[in-house]
């Protein structure tokens, strides 16, 4: 007689399958998907293009509601952000491995490709944060006094231009989340609502405090304008904080493993929730009830939250390699519920894939 098989998945009495049923039975535990080949220049080139972006909002909306504090935030935004621009481009073309490549993405707009927007984007942007920091360069007589090209960009319509200038700052310092989305790799695509507003709460938080510890560092600065960008900053981790428990939970236990247990996720959990979140908080609250110097403790809490900054972007960059790389992710994100038995039925199949 003729040997008979059944497909397991078939099998209508058999319980449900599991992750690690996939996993076992499915591509002998090989990846699924493939992983970016994102490494540190990308993870730099996160983090400092969200400070640019985000720095010359923070200048822009200080300037037009800030006063007299206002203009010193300005002032140093615009600076910052123009210094933290710099390398962006560089560190995209390092990571592409040719010019020519970032180059050819400036021949056509592709509004479907986030990595075409997101070259637009830095093009574009770069163009109003050179015109800002030229035009605050001039009107503080970096460029000499009496010289042609100082009376013509004193004449610009600077704070046009800034208004102008935060859109594509704003959509540089959240596109980026975007950009991780928009992929196969589950970390990165189970969470696509959640990534933009963490990237850019994660960029305001930076900003501020960049901002904050070059004015905490120089003598002209007063301890108002450093409250202020505090408090701009607390909102912003804050929020910061509520999201990254919002893409934990969204994750769910297998998706989220790689920022759960292991290196990356001790660097996850004390690295950019204790360290460069919640530490700043109550270092804050701490000088404020102790009478602690406060320029000194302004100085520690931004330090702390850059490096947690940092930290974020190297961890969300190489969890969602470990993401990609472990089948029982990608089998969590795609397998589907079955549908409910009919009233009064008896459902012996079970709720898992078949």
């Amino acid at each position: 007689m003729a040997a008979t098989y059944e497909r397991r998945w078939e099998t209508r009495r058999e319980r449900a399958r599991s992750v690690s049923d996939e996993t076992q039975d499915s591509y002998y535990g090989l990846p699924v998907v493939h992983k970016s080949h994102w490494k540190w220049a990308v993870v730099l080139y996160l983090f400092l293009g969200g400070i640019a972006g985000a720095s010359y909002a923070i200048a822009s909306v200080a300037e037009l509601v800030g006063g007299r504090d206002g203009k010193r935030i300005a002032r140093t935004g615009r600076y910052l952000s123009f210094a933290a621009l710099l390398p962006s481009p560089l560190l995209l073309i390092y990571d592409l491995g040719r010019p020519e490549r970032f180059l050819y993405m400036l021949r056509v707009l592709k509004i479907r490709s986030p990595m075409s927007v997101g070259v637009w984007t830095l093009a574009l942007f770069s163009a109003f944060s050179t015109t800002s920091a030229l035009i605050q360069a001039a009107q503080d007589g970096l460029l000499g006094r009496d010289r042609a090209i100082t009376r013509l960009l004193r004449a610009f319509p600077a704070r046009t231009i800034a208004a102008v200038g935060s859109v594509p700052g704003f959509f540089l310092a959240g596109y980026t989340g975007v950009l991780l989305a928009a992929t196969a790799v589950p970390l990165w695509t189970k969470n696509h609502l959640l990534l933009p507003p963490l990237f850019v709460a994660s960029a305001t938080s930076n900003a501020a405090a960049a901002i904050a510890l070059i004015l905490a560092s120089s003598r002209g600065s007063s301890q108002r304008t450093l409250n202020r960008l505090q408090r701009l900053g607390g909102i912003a981790a804050l929020a910061e904080l509520a999201l990254l428990l919002a893409m934990r939970r969204n994750s769910g236990p297998v998706i989220a493993r790689p920022i759960e247990g292991g290196r990356l996720g001790q660097i996850h959990h004390y690295g950019v929730v204790g360290t460069g979140i919640l530490a700043p908080l109550v270092l804050q609250v701490i000088a404020t009830m102790r009478g602690v110097h406060a320029r000194t403790a302004t100085m520690l809490a931004s330090a702390l939250t850059l490096a947690g900054g940092l930290l974020f972007r190297y961890v969300i960059v190489f969890a969602g390699h470990a993401s990609a790389d472990d089948p029982a992710a990608s089998f969590a994100l795609t397998r589907r519920a079955a549908p409910e038995p009919p009233v009064g039925q008896s459902d012996r199949r079970g709720h898992g894939s078949h």
